[in-house]
C-alpha cells in the first residue's frame, strides 16, 4: 500500500481521535482527519506547528517518519521508532556480525547501481550517458579506486552544465537536491526499520555525529530519482529557490515509477523491498541486493 506523505507549512494544531491525525488549521472552522495507518511521511516545517504527545506515540507506531524543520525550512530531524520490526533484535545481530568481506561487496552493488541510475537519466536527458559507462563496469568491492566520486565529477556537469558544482551551500539548484535528498533519507530510515535493520550501522558512511549511516548507504542507487525532478523543475523554469510548489514536485519523488526487476512499483513500495533483500543479504539467505532501476 503506498503511504501519504503530509507536509504542514501553516500554523496548525495536531492530535489524534480514534486512531487519525486531526489537522486543525489556524483560522479554519473545521477539522481534517487522515488514518494514521495511511500516512508514511509527515514533514513539519511551520515552527508554529505543535503535535499532541499521543499523536507522536501513534505515529511512532505506525512506524511513520515524522520530520521537522530548522528556520531555513530544511529538513533537520527525525522521529523514528525504535521499535519497529518483531524480530528486530535478531536482524540487529546479523548486522552487527556481518563481516568487512560481506559490506565491500555490499557497498560495490549500491555504487554500480547508482552509477548505472545515473547513465541512464543522462540517457534520459539525451547527454552523453556513455560517459559513465568505464565507471559503473568496474567497481570493486568496497569501491577501492573510488568510482563513485570519479563518475560523480563527469555526471554533474553532464546533467546540470558545465558550470554546476554539487555543494550543499552551493547556488541554484543545490537547496532543491538537498531537499530531495533529505526526504529520501527520511523515507529510507523509515523502509530499514520496518524491515528490521537499524538505521546507525553503516555499510559505508561512517561518522560519529551521524544517526542513519545505513540509510545513507542504502538511498545511493535512489538519488537520480531526485535529480531528475530537479533537473525538470529547474531547467523547464517552474523554479530555481525552494518555494511550497517545488517542495510539493519534490515530495512526490516517493511515488516515482521505479523497476525493480520485472516489476514496476513506486519509490516508497521499492526502498522497503531494496531494504528486505538486505537483510536477507545479511542473512545468508541470498547474494544479491533487489536495486531500483530508472526507468
Amino acid at each position: 500500500m503506498i503511504k501519504q506523505t503530509l507536509m504542514f507549512t501553516l500554523p496548525a494544531y495536531l492530535s489524534l481521535k480514534d486512531n487519525q491525525i486531526v489537522i486543525q488549521l489556524k483560522g479554519a472552522e473545521q477539522a481534517v482527519t487522515r488514518p494514521i495507518e495511511d500516512i508514511g511521511v509527515v514533514v513539519v516545517e511551520n515552527a508554529q506547528v505543535t503535535l499532541s504527545v499521543p499523536l507522536l506515540n501513534a505515529l511512532v507506531d505506525n512506524n511513520v517518519a515524522v520530520v521537522f524543520c530548522d528556520n531555513k525550512q530544511m529538513p533537520k530531524s527525525m522521529l523514528m521508532n525504535l521499535d519497529g520490526n518483531t524480530t528486530q533484535q535478531e536482524s540487529y545481530r546479523y548486522q552487527m556480525e556481518a563481516t568487512q568481506p560481506m559490506k565491500k561487496q555490499l557497498w560495490r552493488q549500491l555504487v554500480e547501481c547508482k552509477i548505472r541510475n545515473q547513465a541512464a537519466l543522462l540517457s534520459k536527458m539525451d547527454k552523453d550517458a556513455d560517459a559513465l559507462k568505464p565507471y559503473y563496469m568496474n567497481v570493486k568491492s568496497g569501491d577501492s579506486d573510488n568510482r563513485e566520486g570519479l563518475a560523480s565529477r563527469i555526471y554533474w556537469p553532464l546533467l546540470m552544465g558545465a558550470d554546476f558544482r554539487r555543494d550543499r551551500e552551493g547556488e541554484p539548484p543545490n537547496q532543491l537536491l538537498n531537499y530531495g535528498y533529505s526526504i529520501l533519507r527520511a523515507a529510507v530510515a523509515r523502509a530499514l526499520i520496518g524491515s528490521g535493520l537499524y538505521p546507525a550501522f553503516g555499510l559505508f558512511h561512517r561518522n560519529r555525529y551521524n544517526a542513519y549511516p545505513l540509510a545513507d548507504d542504502v538511498m545511493e542507487p535512489f538519488r537520480p530519482f531526485v535529480d531528475e525532478i530537479v533537473y525538470h523543475f529547474y531547467f523547464d523554469g517552474a523554479a530555481s529557490e525552494l518555494d511550497k510548489q517545488s517542495k510539493i514536485e519534490l515530495l512526490r519523488v516517493l511515488f516515482a515509477d521505479v523497476k525493480m526487476g520485472k516489476l514496476t512499483r513506486p519509490l516508497e513500495v521499492a526502498l522497503s523491498m531494496t531494504t528486505a533483500s538486505l537483510l536477507k543479504v545479511l542473512k545468508g539467505e541470498q547474494e544479491k541486493l533487489v536495486l531500483p532501476v530508472l526507468p
